[in-house]
């Protein structure tokens, strides 16, 4: 009977939130990996000890003045291009204010009226479907400080280490509708910084960070919802949970007759539920104003174009290449995901043409043994050139892939710069393809097993595989498969 139960509420709920569509749009904070602030020579660091990269500059003392990083400006335009956006040609700063204890200046130098990048686009590659999430605006700015409330049982204590740290702020259209379309969105935008190398994107340290705005309104509906902002979300895994639960808690309410509160809510990741910070029901007056200490930044359509120019390919365009060498669309997609896999698996093709060997390679032995070591594909110590090399004597024929991957490849892992054919000899792990030896082989297997042979004579040829597994085991594994295979047909079709 509870089973039955619980199966009713079930579909109840699915029938009545089919009623209903989500409206989602992502804030996205990245933070710039440069050397230096923003706005100041202060390291640029993560980990260091508590308020030790400061100088007055960062603090906002009187007299100082602020002087903006251009390797910031250069790694904002870059995002800008790979999203499909404008690049704005003058860019004016402005003061944000307001008061919060791990802002030392009492504002933040931002774009206001002009962001640096404007109508961009991001195509998703959905199951079943493809989906254009439009970019409102991509704009610069400088981080605030860490107010940590788990340090102390008491106090707030306050590291203003990541003031000043340059960040660039990427606006979604309200364009998504589930939280999958969500997922997939910040997916792609931590692969895309990733791969311009200009933030690491790890959600765990904080160097990318997303706001979720959601609301839900009757299907067919052009008018959205009332809006809630859900921060505090470490993982992308978790803003997907907190969408799915903010989806579920508000078409709750709407079906109870309940008033959704514009307001900012916390996730609670253990809970999976979201609880209400602070009321939004008046808009923050930040009172704006045009940042008196820093000149409008000119960004000239040559600057643009240097910029392009020294762009990697993207992994779309990346992935279309892989595909046009042969490989499978899933193929390509796996050794697209991450830039150090795609550097990788251009680097063995550069030594062998063998493409779908060298992906087999790459997305097996080689990937396995960085996902069991937790280390990425720069750390790995075997060189491209050997992996070539490998291929090529498989091809060749000087040994099989079982033996290539099993038993020559671990020891490569123990003595990277070891030449491959010359450790395969010490090993002796040289395929066989000694025609009267193998064939010795063959007459000890035939002889071996009489009534299979008569079995295979009477039309069973399923026990083949008997005497190749027989011939290699006489071989210690080193026969030549393929002449093998041969040899054993001609002697048992005789």
């Amino acid at each position: 009977f509870n089973c039955q139960r619980k199966i009713i509420i079930c579909n109840d709920l699915r029938m009545v939130s089919e009623k209903y569509e989500a409206v989602i749009g992502l804030e996205v904070h990245v933070q710039l990996l440069t050397k230096s602030k923003a706005f100041s020579s202060d390291a640029n660091v993560f980990g260091a000890s508590p308020n030790t990269q400061l100088s007055v500059i960062t603090l906002g003392h009187p007299g100082t003045l602020p002087r903006y990083n251009k390797k910031a400006l250069e790694y904002a335009v870059k995002i800008g291009l790979a999203t499909n956006c404008n690049i704005r040609k003058e860019n004016q700063w402005a003061r944000k204010n307001y008061f919060y204890p791990d802002l030392p200046k009492g504002y933040q130098i931002t774009q206001h009226t002009t962001p640096l990048c404007t109508e961009g686009f991001l195509l998703l590659k959905m199951e079943g479907y493809e989906k254009r999430i439009g970019i409102t605006r991509i704009h610069m700015e400088e981080d605030a400080g860490k107010s940590m409330h788990d340090q102390d049982p008491y106090f707030t204590l306050i590291d203003l280490n990541r003031a000043g740290i340059p960040l660039i702020e990427i606006v979604s259209e309200p364009d998504m509708r589930t939280a999958d379309e969500a997922y997939n969105y910040l997916t792609e935008i931590r692969k895309i910084v990733r791969w311009l190398d200009i933030c690491d994107g790890n959600m765990e340290e904080g160097s990318m960070r997303c706001d979720a705005n959601v609301s839900v309104r009757l299907k067919g509906a052009e008018k959205f919802g009332q809006k809630v902002e859900v921060k505090n979300m470490n993982s992308i895994r978790n803003v997907k949970r907190a969408i799915e639960h903010e989806i579920e808690r508000q078409i709750e309410m709407l079906e109870r007759g309940e008033r959704i509160a514009q307001d900012t809510r916390s996730f609670d990741a253990l809970k999976g539920t979201t609880t209400s910070m602070r009321s939004k029901e008046e808009a923050n007056d930040y009172r704006y104003f045009p940042e008196p200490d820093l000149p409008p930044i000119i960004v000239e359509e040559k600057y643009v174009s240097d910029v392009r120019a020294a762009m990697p390919k993207l992994p779309e365009q990346l992935k279309q290449d892989f595909i046009s060498l042969g490989l499978s669309e899933y193929d390509a997609s796996i050794l697209t995901e991450e830039k150090e896999t795609a550097n990788y698996f251009q680097s063995v093709c550069s030594n062998t043409k063998n493409t779908k060997a060298a992906a087999n390679w790459v997305m097996g032995p080689v990937k396995s043994f960085c996902n069991e070591q937790a280390i990425s594909m720069n750390e790995f110590s075997v060189p491209a050139k050997t992996v070539s090399e490998l291929i090529e004597m498989i091809d060749a024929g000087g040994m099989n892939f079982s033996i290539a991957s099993q038993k020559l490849f671990p020891e490569l892992l123990k003595n990277p710069s070891a030449n491959p054919k010359q450790l395969a000899g010490e090993m002796n792990l040289i395929q066989q393809s000694d025609e009267g030896l193998i064939s010795k082989y063959i007459d000890e297997a035939l002889a071996k097993y009489p009534e299979k042979v008569a079995e295979y004579k009477g039309g069973k040829t399923g026990v083949l595989g008997l005497f190749v597994g027989e011939v290699m085991k006489l071989s210690n594994r080193r026969a030549d498969p393929k002449l093998t295979n041969k040899l054993l047909l001609e002697k048992l079709n005789s």
